[in-house]
Order: structure tokens, then sequence, then C-alpha cells
């Protein structure tokens, strides 16, 4: 499976106001690293559980279709299904019906019958599906332990801009803590 970005949320899960806030700092001078450290934080957080933090828009590509009618949707969670399409052996898109998909939200996974799906024509990613993912579209939307890493990890780079900590001359660490609060939310592949 690969994974497109089509469309990226509109929306930090933090304001440049509350990081500002939380970091202590009182000017703007800042605010163009402080916004760029919080969409970073933000990927880190997406990367690290495999979850859409904001809404956002997804094309996933498949070779097959799975036998047992399951296909996992990540990044998770899903919220809906906005279009799927398999190439033909011409590599020409045919538009699928979405009403022969079941969306299992709690799962992240899409249920359909598989006898009832074209096979692709092409080896490599002959299914395309266009996927909305996330938990809402404003910051509140987000679970308070994953908006709470992206704070904790804001800062740590803040205080440490370089590769190296400056006052213990070896490679800086992730914040302790990031790794409890990430676990509870991380999709793990079997």
């Amino acid at each position: 499976m690969s994974a497109i970005l089509l469309t990226a949320p509109p929306v930090e899960p933090l304001s440049l106001d509350e990081t500002r806030a939380f970091l202590r700092v009182d000017t703007t001078d800042d605010d163009a690293v402080i916004a760029a450290l919080i969409a970073g934080a933000r990927i880190h957080v997406e990367v690290a559980t495999r979850r859409a933090l904001i809404t956002q828009t997804w094309r996933l590509a498949f070779d097959a279709w799975p036998a047992d009618g399951r296909l996992q949707v990540l990044p998770a969670p899903l919220q809906s299904l906005a279009a799927a399409r398999v190439y033909d052996s011409g590599n020409v898109a045919q538009p699928l019906d979405l009403q022969g998909f079941v969306p299992d939200l709690g799962a992240s996974a899409l249920l359909f019958a598989p006898w009832a799906v074209p096979a692709p024509g092409r080896g490599a990613a002959g299914i395309e599906l266009d996927v909305v993912c996330g938990y809402g579209g404003a910051a509140a939307d987000v679970p308070e332990p994953l908006r709470q890493a992206i704070r904790l990890l804001v800062a740590h780079w803040y205080e440490n801009r370089g590769v190296v900590a400056a006052a213990a001359a070896q490679p800086a660490t992730l914040p302790q803590g990031l790794a409890a609060l990430l676990a509870p939310y991380r999709m793990l592949s079997l």
C-alpha cells in the first residue's frame, strides 16, 4: 500500500498563541519558527501513531483486493470513503460504486464483498481509494494526549535547535513521557 496526501489539514492542532504561552515566549519575533515547529511536531506525531490528527484527504493505492474483504485504512481514523477506482488492463481508471463499501469507522477499515469488485488490470497500484481521515476539522477535536505530545516536542525542539544539545554536547533525545503519550494511539501492523 502506498499513500499520497491530497488535501493537507487546514489548521494545526495547536494555535500559535497557545504554543507561545506554553513556551513562555512574550514576543512575536519567533512566530515563523514556532509555526514550523508546530507543523513538524504534528507530522512527527502522525507518523509515530499512523494517525491523521486534523481532517485530511489521502489517496491509497493497493496492488490487489484482500481475500477477506477488509481493507485497513491508514492513516486512521477513517471518516469516509470519497472515491474508489480500479485500473483496467488498458491503464484506464474505472470508478467503483461507493455503496459497495461499508466503512468500519471504529476499526478504520473498509469492508466489501470480495467477489463483487473487479480485479485490477495492472499489477502495481491497480486500486486507488480516496479517503478522508482525521479526528475532525478543529484543534479541539484532537485527543488531548496527542496535543500534549505536540507541545512537548515543540518545546524540546525550540530549546534544542541544533542536532546537538548545547549543554550536554551529545545528540538531543526526545522528551521523556512522549512515548507514553503516543503509545495508546499507535496503529501497529501485524
